[in-house]
């Protein structure tokens, strides 16, 4: 990883509640001028939704108006050939994600006088995906012995394209890996063990030459996700704060290999957004930091190494003006951290 000091700079997890990418740009690049994210806007269209957003091009994948799904035709093997020899070649640019695809990409990749710290990107991850896009019978593809091989691979693809077309903006590239799914893991929902996990989670990981980050949105079992190579763990610290200090002993291993935190401390649904303020939200995070400090991390280390987000994607607010008001406290809230 780059030897990078984020002091508590502010970035998003990706969604915004746009259906315009220009004007979703525009907003996101006036208030995170350090490390900007491209906008993935699921209200423009089903293509964007995070599942459907990285599916064009994998074997057998049908999109048909709001429903993705597998279907094994009759032109699949032909299909996987391709897929495993670009894979093999890691030849990335057989599958790309195209505007139909990512709007808001696109339109940020044209953005011009860009100077970030770093530049972000996100995709979904292959336990989310593998067990969201299901066969003709309902079975989750992760499950196929086949295509569940190529799920993690062919993200991998996926995610070493996006990050050759940021690293045109900055040559600190950070790639968030989001699997709300993790949130079911250990569960009869998601029956996999610890080690195919990580497995699943390698493999995209070693398409990413940049930083890599784990976004997960809900509760886990962190030490899974610790045990992987990332260099951001991305979490909701305004509703499950508690659940992270539960590890104090991986994530002081963690931090001590200079890894980051990435601290979802502003909330992302409407009631709590308008209650709370950045003084009250500082008070909140350095609570959620006080199990860590007393765990031998100095405040100082922990600041140095952290960036602050919201608790998880902007597109569950109701309007640009809302994601706008939850900026303004992001940035706020950095700005009293480093100023500290």
């Amino acid at each position: 990883m780059p030897d990078l000091e984020f002091n508590c700079l502010p970035t998003i997890i990706g969604s915004m509640p746009h259906t315009d990418p220009a004007a979703a740009c525009k907003q996101v690049l006036q208030y995170l001028k350090d490390i900007p994210a491209w906008p993935q806007l699921p209200r423009r269209s089903f293509k964007e939704n995070m599942n459907a957003q990285f599916s064009e091009g994998f074997p057998g994948i049908r999109l048909t108006g709001g429903s993705l799904r597998f279907d094994r035709a009759p032109d699949l093997d032909e299909a996987l050939e391709k897929f495993y020899t670009a894979y093999l070649e890691e030849d990335i640019e057989q599958y790309p994600t195209t505007p139909a695809y990512a709007a808001g990409l696109h339109a940020f990749l044209g953005s011009l006088d860009l100077k970030p710290l770093a530049v972000k990107g996100q995709i979904t991850g292959p336990l989310t995906w593998g067990l969201s896009v299901t066969d003709e019978e309902g079975k989750a593809i992760l499950y196929d012995d086949v295509l569940g091989d190529a799920v993690a691979k062919f993200l991998r693809l996926k995610a070493a394209w996006q990050e050759k077309q940021l690293a045109k903006i900055s040559p600190n590239t950070i790639i968030f890996v989001d699997e709300p799914y993790m949130a079911s893991f250990g569960s009869v929902a998601v029956p996999l063990s610890k080690e195919k996990v990580v497995n699943l989670l390698e493999e995209v990981f070693r398409g990413i030459k940049g930083i890599k980050g784990i976004h997960c949105c809900g509760n886990t079992d962190w030490s899974v996700i610790l045990e992987t190579s990332l260099d951001i763990l991305s979490f909701d610290a305004y509703n499950y704060a508690q659940s992270l200090s539960l590890y104090p002993a991986e994530v002081k291993k963690f931090l001590d290999k200079k890894g980051v935190i990435a601290w979802g401390v502003v909330p992302n649904d409407s009631p709590s957004l308008a209650k709370e303020s950045a003084a009250a939200l500082k008070d909140r995070l350095e609570e959620a930091m006080l199990p860590f400090t007393r765990n031998g991390v100095s405040f100082q280390k922990l600041v140095a190494q952290s960036i602050i987000t919201p608790s998880c994607t902007l597109a569950s607010l109701e309007s640009p003006d809302a994601s706008a008001h939850a900026l303004e406290l992001l940035t706020e809230l950095s700005q009293m951290m480093r100023s500290q």
